[in-house]
């Protein structure tokens, strides 16, 4: 909490120094965790200890301004000191003394690096030297206040609803514009984006570790202890709920849809995003996941072509957020969680080019297919949408490529004006097609 207008100093007052947060682990822990100390530290199960919650949730305050949090205990065996930092998941890093040489371990002189100072919390009966401050342990909050609004659509992440409009995508291809397919077609959005936040908040849970120590994802809701787990498990049920409900009042072929959505996408959570390739691959077949449950909601036949674009298409952009990731990584850098490393990139890219203009030789091969002469009266129209199409991907490569797209290409392509005037002029020209 100290701080300096000058860069270096700013640096120096973050610096953590091992042995000097040796009795954090006494502040963060309640006395059931404080009465195994004197136990068998292999028979510890930080699972069923009591935690102090303000202190744990004071130490992800600090970690998500950037700045590392270290435990040390000179007093507890290794044993237990990693057992309770692997739990809670806060800590940049942790050490324990060797018993029999703790007294060696207190006269060790500071290393160079973390004389500049750092902040301490813990027992106040540990002698700290004059460039270290002395923080006051947490007080114990009354119970927590609501989670405001703002908080509970960050967790569900609404802003990402908008890829569920791709559920629309076969009511406006088969030319369904009655007002009962529309109204089905919308309730099929709402199934689908609750659906996806109880997918999204599973992953939150189960990624809370990586997510803390990623620049931006340390300050979703879970990683940053703004919502408690329990609330967020309770969150994902109802999500969960609603939306199957949603589903099967539409039908239950669309429920069987929704429901290999979840089983998917829970499978990437648990498994799959881990590996190079498969990950992206499932990426595109979840949006594309979404078309053809928009098909099955107002139950017209799914495309063959709708869904050969999607899956390229989709595999595209799919590879684009991928290497957008990589390009934010040092050099020689492995992608946490995945199976890519920095230097994978030029193939990325190429795989990504590659998809993106086969989705416009399947659109070209469809404009000629006698699909197209039964839906459309002028379909020589559709040619125009051609080169825009391939404008479009291209821009989104070329953008990525220079640095200017720092998240998902999709909700890039929401965001962007450029991208609204593209899909506007092709929604134009096939409604002058008709």
């Amino acid at each position: 909490m100290r701080g300096s207008s000058a860069p270096a100093d700013i640096a120096s007052d973050l610096i953590r120094r091992l042995r000097a947060f040796a009795a954090a682990i006494t502040a963060s822990l309640g006395p059931q965790a404080r009465s195994a100390h004197g136990a068998d530290p292999s028979g510890f199960d930080p699972s069923r200890a009591q935690f102090d919650h303000d202190a744990v949730r004071f130490l992800l305050q600090v970690l998500g301004e950037g700045r590392p949090v270290y435990l040390c205990s000179e007093t507890h065996p290794e044993p237990f000191v990693s057992a309770v930092a692997q739990h809670l998941g806060v800590f940049t890093a942790w050490a324990a003394a060797p018993e029999r040489q703790l007294a060696a371990a207190q006269r060790e002189e500071l290393p160079p690096l973390l004389h500049q100072g750092f902040d301490y919390i813990g027992s106040a009966a540990v002698a700290l030297p004059d460039s270290a401050s002395r923080l006051a342990r947490p007080a114990r909050s009354e119970p927590s206040a609501p989670v405001g609004m703002h908080t509970w659509l960050k967790l569900f992440r609404v802003h990402q609803y908008a890829k569920n409009a791709l559920v629309l995508v076969p009511l406006l291809t088969a030319h369904k514009f009655a007002l009962g397919s529309a109204a089905t077609s919308l309730f099929a959005v709402i199934a689908f984006s609750l659906c996806a936040s109880g997918a999204y908040i599973l992953n939150d849970l189960l990624d809370v570790e990586a997510d803390r120590a990623h620049p931006t994802k340390r300050n979703r809701p879970i990683a940053s202890g703004t919502v408690p787990a329990s609330r967020a498990v309770g969150a994902m049920a109802l999500a969960l709920v609603a939306a199957f409900a949603m589903a099967m009042s539409i039908s239950i072929e669309f429920g069987g849809v929704l429901l290999g959505y979840f089983a998917l996408t829970t499978s990437y959570s648990f498994w799959l995003k881990r590996i190079a390739t498969v990950d992206v691959v499932v990426l595109a077949t979840l949006y594309t996941v979404r078309v053809i449950g928009g098909a099955v909601a107002i139950s017209v036949p799914m495309s063959e072509w709708l869904l050969a674009f999607s899956l390229f298409i989709f595999m595209s952009l799919a590879l684009v957020k991928r290497y957008i990731e990589l390009a934010g990584q040092p050099d020689g850098a492995v992608l946490a969680a995945r199976g890519y490393q920095v230097e994978d990139k030029a193939m990325i890219a190429i795989l990504a080019a590659a998809s993106g203009f086969n989705a416009v030789v399947i659109f070209t091969l469809y404009i000629s297919s006698d699909t197209v002469r039964a839906l459309y009266s002028h379909p020589q129209l559709l040619w125009v949408g051609c080169p825009i199409l391939m404008y479009w991907i291209g821009r989104v490569m070329l953008f990525a490529q220079r640095g200017l797209i720092d998240d998902d290409p999709v909700i890039f392509a929401l965001r962007d004006r450029v991208s609204w005037v593209a899909l506007g002029a092709i929604g134009a020209i096939m409604l002058a097609a008709i």
